[in-house]
């Protein structure tokens, strides 16, 4: 009887182990979770004022600036005039008498003209003497200046036993806007033995008086230091550049499925360049028997980019927000509160 009576304790003492376990977890889970969403309103609440703070800071402060400048300069102006006027009026008055019509001269017209056109400039924003802003467009997204970005394209050549090994042979690099910031020929640290001409458009007269490739590296790192890097599998000539370089600062036009999605391909196929430029730019590269020319295909690359760079950059910095943002906590995070140290003294006694 009495065995028995200690086997129906114990197993109602476990029961009851079991159910504290159970409400414990799910105690903690539902505090972890009230705390995360607290957590989450109040940053929001926070970046949201900042944000109105900023509207608001950016819209008013320039404008009263520019308001008070153009008003001086006006004062400015009008009062020269007006000295202008009276010392030129006493002037015709003391040379002719019988005279009282005033004749400007050529050179206080052009200060007159010259004061009027400042008080312009600083109204408008615009320089009446400077040339209109370049064709091409701007960078769509109020993060990412088109001074950062950069296009990057590199031919390679082979080196080692049956030419297995790939070199660099060629670098070109271009700004947003298609201007030639890089482009030189460099000499493989090993022989050559294979040109691979017909994808590289290489020849061997073109490593002549090539450039050494550690020299070509230190310049080539200098200009993509900071850089947002934009090319077609532009991985493989990381690796023939013998760099690393910040993977949210690249932008591969093979990998993403923007361009795919646009060309009307499956999502987990990776066209090349040569069809993407056919396809979506109505360009023919990489054609004729001359092989690849890397400014050609940096400029391709740079055009696709731009056909998607609004919302390719905006789906970044969405997931950048989401990594950024607190989770939900796991399960497996509460679990060392299920240890026997946080159990209270009576039913840790029970189940010993």
């Amino acid at each position: 009887m009495m065995a028995e009576e200690s086997k129906k304790n114990k197993a109602s003492s476990w029961g009851l182990l079991n159910n504290y376990q159970y409400l414990c977890r799910k105690a903690t889970m539902l505090n972890a979770m009230e705390n995360t969403r607290a957590k989450k309103k109040c940053h929001q609440k926070i970046i949201i004022a900042g944000v109105k703070r900023k509207r608001t800071d950016n819209h008013y402060k320039p404008l009263d600036t520019i308001k008070l400048v153009k008003k001086t300069k006006l004062s400015n102006t009008l009062q020269e005039s007006q000295n202008t006027l009276s010392s030129e009026d006493k002037s015709t008055d003391a040379s002719k008498p019988g005279d009282s019509v005033f004749v400007p001269k050529a050179c206080d017209h052009h200060s007159l003209v010259t004061a009027l056109r400042d008080s312009w400039e600083v109204d408008s924003g615009f320089s009446s003497e400077a040339s209109p802003p370049a064709s091409g467009r701007s960078s769509p997204c109020l993060s990412l200046c088109s001074t950062m970005v950069v296009a990057l394209d590199c031919e390679m050549v082979g080196t080692g036993p049956g030419g297995r090994c790939s070199e660099l042979a060629r670098c070109s690099i271009l700004d947003y806007h298609g201007n030639v910031l890089y482009d030189k020929y460099v000499q493989p640290c090993q022989p050559v033995t294979d040109y691979r001409t017909r994808w590289s458009g290489i020849r061997s007269y073109h490593l002549h008086n090539a450039q050494p490739f550690a020299q070509a590296r230190e310049e080539i790192l200098s200009i993509l230091e900071g850089k947002v890097v934009v090319g077609h599998s532009v991985y493989n000539d990381f690796e023939a550049l013998d760099i690393l370089h910040p993977c949210h600062m690249v932008r591969d036009t093979c990998t993403t499925r923007l361009l795919s999605r646009l060309a009307g391909f499956p999502r987990e196929r990776c066209p090349s360049l040569k069809i993407l430029a056919s396809k979506l730019l109505n360009r023919r590269i990489q054609v004729g028997k001359r092989g690849h020319c890397s400014v050609e295909d940096a400029q391709a690359a740079l055009d696709l980019y731009k056909l998607v760079e609004g919302e390719w950059e905006q789906e970044l910095q969405n997931k950048l927000r989401d990594d950024s943002a607190p989770h939900k906590p796991s399960f497996a995070s509460s679990n060392h509160y299920m240890q026997d140290e946080y159990w209270p003294d009576d039913v840790t006694a029970d189940s010993q």
